[in-house]
């Protein structure tokens, strides 16, 4: 559904984009994940052909990037899209009619994308009355109300409780099981490891790391993850060396990289007469492999 063949962008002398290249087939969700400034922003503007790249190829559904191929894609930016003063079924309406629906057709679109994002209901109620969560629905129900290939959600759950977070994750499933490919950016790495068929982590307009939770697990050389407190952490650190276990600081926590998993009286005989205040085995998380690769503690992917 989309590719993209050594994308380069450079602003004077900054480069954003150096040779980005990744392929999304049609059905996935793909899960764009990068520290700020990584060029996510950029890869984006340039899919919708608001930017142009300086070298470099991208395709749509086979198609070259183009005024064409707008139609193709459905956005919903991290800023919703919306007029506050219309209703929903008003909002529907004018971004229906930007992409040149009109009569029967513009009708059955609105009341399908309404029904989606489960605000038919609302359908005659301003969007200023609408709760954070529904208009956040109601973002995604206009990037999508042109029924496009490809959807590209920005964002989409940042600032939202939990319960509104779990609606936007369903409703995220549910395009997926109708077949709409969807390019996800997000800083919630444990949305991304939910709903992503496959995690790209982009630094510095590069992708470093790529490929499915599985896929990137093998990047750390690691069964498990032990989690320890303790006030002798020098002492434990050495210990943890005399078994093989490698040490590392993810903020506050103290962690071992385990070459095996341990049931939990194995582990601790493993720090005997060192005083410890905790210890908890831990899989492998997003959140660590994506430090290591994004800090290059482990080797990028070729």
């Amino acid at each position: 559904m989309l590719k993209i063949k050594k994308l380069n962008k450079s602003y004077g002398k900054r480069q954003v984009l150096e040779d980005l290249t990744l392929h999304i087939p049609t059905g996935e969700i793909y899960g764009l994940l990068g520290p700020n400034g990584a060029g996510k922003t950029t890869t984006i503007n340039i899919i919708c052909n608001l930017l142009k790249a300086d070298s470099g190829a991208i395709a749509i559904n086979n198609q070259s990037v183009s005024e064409a191929t707008k139609r193709l894609i459905g956005i919903a930016p991290q800023e919703n899209l919306l007029y506050k003063t219309l209703t929903c079924e008003e909002n529907l309406n004018f971004f229906a009619r930007l992409y040149g629906l009109r009569g029967q057709r513009l009708r059955q679109q609105v009341q399908i994308c309404l029904e989606a994002v489960n605000l038919t209901s609302r359908a005659k109620s301003p969007v200023e009355t609408l709760s954070g969560g529904m208009q956040r629905r109601m973002n995604m129900a206009i990037a999508l109300v042109h029924q496009p290939k490809l959807v590209i959600l920005d964002e989409p759950t940042t600032g939202l409780d939990i319960e509104t977070r779990y609606e936007i994750w369903e409703l995220i499933r549910q395009l997926q099981r109708q077949g709409v490919t969807i390019l996800l950016t997000t800083h919630l790495l444990d949305e991304a490891e939910r709903l992503s068929s496959r995690i790209g982590i982009l630094k510095n307009g590069r992708i470093l790391a790529e490929g499915s939770m599985e896929q990137l697990r093998q990047r750390i050389p690691a069964k498990e993850m032990a989690i320890v407190r303790t006030a002798e952490e020098e002492k434990a650190i050495a210990r943890a060396y005399e078994h093989g276990f490698i040490p590392r600081r993810y903020g506050n926590d103290l962690a071992f990289w385990l070459p095996e998993q341990l049931e939990l009286k194995d582990l601790i005989a493993r720090f005997d007469q060192i005083p410890l205040d905790s210890i908890a085995r831990q899989p492998v998380g997003l959140e660590h492999i994506y430090l290591e690769v994004t800090q290059g503690t482990v080797d990028e992917c070729h």
